[in-house]
């Protein structure tokens, strides 16, 4: 850095630096207390993380799992929903596709992993 005679510079100084000894000193001796501090300022957040995944994630991987299964399980005879909302009975099962009768005499032939619910032969409805 260039001194200009007669201009004023604070940061211009014989020994080089543009930190003062005071502030260096204060910088270290919090590092050596960062440590803890710093997991502290984390804590909230791994336990939002936590909750979420015991609340939100780990169900609706099970959902996902018995969905699954039962797709795997469908027999001739099930009732099925499928993800665009059509209802039908099982009229045949291949292996991957499923054969759904929607209305008297009216089969359609639905890819198996688009069944979104599958109720098994002679279970109770819900509402009842």
């Amino acid at each position: 850095m260039v001194a200009v005679p007669g201009r004023r510079d604070s940061c211009a100084r014989k020994d080089g630096m543009f930190i003062s000894p005071a502030y260096a000193q204060t910088a270290s001796g919090a590092g050596s207390q960062g440590g803890l501090a710093g997991f502290l300022s984390l804590a909230p957040l791994v336990l939002v993380f936590i909750v979420f995944y015991f609340l939100m994630i780990r169900p609706q991987q099970r959902r996902m799992k018995a969905l699954q299964n039962a797709v795997a399980a469908v027999k001739k005879g099930d009732t099925v929903v499928t993800a665009g909302g059509v209802v039908g009975k099982v009229t045949k099962v291949e292996e991957q596709f499923v054969e759904v009768e929607i209305a008297p005499n009216t089969r359609i032939k639905v890819v198996k992993a688009t069944l979104a619910e599958v109720t098994a032969l002679g279970s109770k409805p819900a509402n009842d």
